[in-house]
Parts: structure tokens; sequence; C-alpha cells
């Protein structure tokens, strides 16, 4: 496997932004609803299996390390996992229908996206009731997240140009 200075920088900006948009959210009065996954999404979609584990992965410990220490390892390992899945469907599964492959990849990214944090949660801090109240949150917030990263890499075409501009040789 040939690393390209192309994937690196991108995957470094990726994890970036990932690390950067967990200070922002919406807050709805009972909770706050983060937009990391927006940026979970987009390298899910963007990058290869590998690659987008780091910008998700470490993306999301970086950003909690920042913003929400308590929660970075639990990050690192739900955020991985949910953006390999994301990846692995938009890159390998349905090559001739690659929106609706990472349609799938991010639905089922919501599913481990919500029921990790809630599990960790039950886990660490043994609030069950707690963690299930706060279950539909977490799958709203990773809806909102795939709700906004298709139509930027799909109908906006950032998929396309991303896939032109890192196919390129010579860099």
């Amino acid at each position: 496997m040939k690393i390209t200075l192309r994937q690196i920088t991108f995957t470094a900006i990726l994890t970036a932004i990932t690390a950067s948009i967990g200070a922002f959210h919406i807050p709805l009065g009972f909770a706050n609803l983060y937009l990391t996954d927006i940026a979970v999404c987009m390298a899910g979609i963007l990058l290869t299996p590998f690659y987008a584990a780091v910008a998700g992965g470490v993306g999301a410990f970086l950003g909690d390390m920042l913003f929400y220490p308590q929660a970075m390892v639990v990050s690192l390992i739900v955020r991985t996992v949910q953006v390999v899945i994301i990846s692995v469907f938009s890159h390998y599964i349905m090559r001739k229908r690659p929106a609706i492959s990472s349609l799938i990849g991010c639905i089922i990214g919501i599913f481990i996206m919500a029921f990790g944090y809630s599990y960790f949660a039950i886990l660490f801090y043994s609030a069950k009731e707690a963690a299930l109240a706060k279950l539909p949150l977490e799958a709203l917030q990773a809806a909102v997240g795939v709700v906004v990263a298709l139509p930027l890499c799909y109908k906006f075409r950032l998929r396309e140009i991303f896939e032109e501009y890192t196919s390129k040789d010579g860099v």
C-alpha cells in the first residue's frame, strides 16, 4: 500500500476538523447536540478505512481531550468503529451505488454511536436509566451528521472532487 502526501494531508485536515468541530453544539434546552458526527461521517465517506479511523477516531479523541476529557477514550473506541463501518460501506460495498451504500453505512453508524456511548455510560457510571433516556438524543445527534454529510459528499460532489484530486499522480 503506497502512502501519498495527499492522503496524509487530507487525513490530517479531517482529523483537525473532527477535533475542532466538537467545540460547537446546538443547545436544545434539555441537552446539547454536538456536531462531531458531521466530520465523522464525512471522513468515513471520503477516506478509506485506515485513514478514516485516524481522522474520525483520533480526531474525536483529540476534540474530547480539549473540550470533554471524561469521554475521550470512549470517543476513540466508538468513533473509530463508527467511521470504519461507514468507510467500508462507502468504499467496498455496492460500488455501483456509492451514495446508497454510504447511507446504509451511516445508518449503521448511527446505531453504533448511540448504543456505544450509552453502553459506556452504563458501564462506567452505572446510570442505566440516564443512559437509556439519552439514547434518542445520541441517535438524533448522529442522524444530524448523516443528514449534513451525505448531501455535502454526493449532492455537492465533494466526494467526486476529493477522489479526483487524491488520485492525481506525482504527489
